[in-house]
């Protein structure tokens, strides 16, 4: 199972991203992360520091073919060469960044990614949770056109609604299979409400609701991810149950 994460920035993405990652990887699951953002942080949100984690994807992993971009190799050859290990068994694939101003666009660097989400393929015993930047750059190159899943994260406000009303549009043309919207910091009974109003006004469907919870942002400060600091606070909570209801639906019923 590939899962994406967009939304505008600073809604929780990554704090996301890497909770569900280490709690897939905590299930059982072989358990890829992607950073797919030139700003990375997924690292720090997973419990890895710069010196162990700074080993982005090179352009030479990817060729041009007919029908876009592909590994020169295998998927288990690029994690081995590139992937970091993690807590909990998450290996970290991180998307190159500019080193210098004026380099111009990145597109090889989103070619990577897009490859590897690609080759990797709906293997149902390997979750990839692909961190994605708060940009619409990803869905209009088609970056990330292969995963199963999108969960456009929002907090209940206009601008962070505004991101997910434009980048729903764009995941439904890349014929995502599912499209979900997490609302995240939610503080009232109240914005939940509206977030339900939102999603249905919008034929959105809401997959979880996150609530507002200062342990967040404790744990950011200290530099530790929130599952370290306190995995039994209401943030982390309900990501355990969104988690739990994704694993859930890829598991063939018998």
């Amino acid at each position: 199972m590939r899962i994406g994460i967009a939304g505008k920035g600073g809604v929780g993405k990554t704090t996301i991203a890497a909770t569900l990652a280490r709690l897939a990887a905590r299930s059982g699951a072989t358990t890829i992360a992607i950073d797919a953002d030139s700003n990375p942080n997924l690292a720090a949100a997973l419990g890895l520091n710069r010196v162990t984690s700074g080993h982005p994807l090179p352009v030479s992993v990817v060729s041009k073919r007919l029908g876009g971009p592909a590994l020169t190799g295998s998927v288990d050859d690029v994690l081995a060469a590139h992937g970091t290990a993690g807590p909990d068994g998450v290996t970290l694939l991180s998307m190159g960044g500019p080193a210098h101003a004026g380099e111009g666009c990145l597109c090889s660097a989103h070619a990577t990614v897009g490859a590897v989400l690609a080759d990797l393929g709906a293997t149902l015993d390997v979750v990839t949770v692909v961190d994605m930047e708060a940009s619409p750059e990803q869905l209009s190159r088609g970056t990330v056109r292969n995963v199963d899943i999108l969960l456009l994260v929002a907090e209940p406000y206009f601008r962070s609604l505004e991101t997910v009303r434009r980048l729903a549009p764009l995941a439904a043309e890349l014929s995502i299979a599912r499209i979900g919207v997490i609302a995240n910091k939610l503080r009232s009974t109240s914005e939940g409400d509206a977030m339900a109003e939102f999603c249905e006004r919008h034929e959105l469907t809401r997959l979880a609701s996150v609530p507002y919870d200062d342990a967040v942002a404790a744990a950011d400060l200290a530099g530790t991810p929130l599952l370290d600091a306190t995995p039994d606070s209401p943030a982390a909570a309900a990501i355990g149950e969104l988690a739990t209801q994704l694993r859930t639906a890829s598991t063939p019923q018998g």
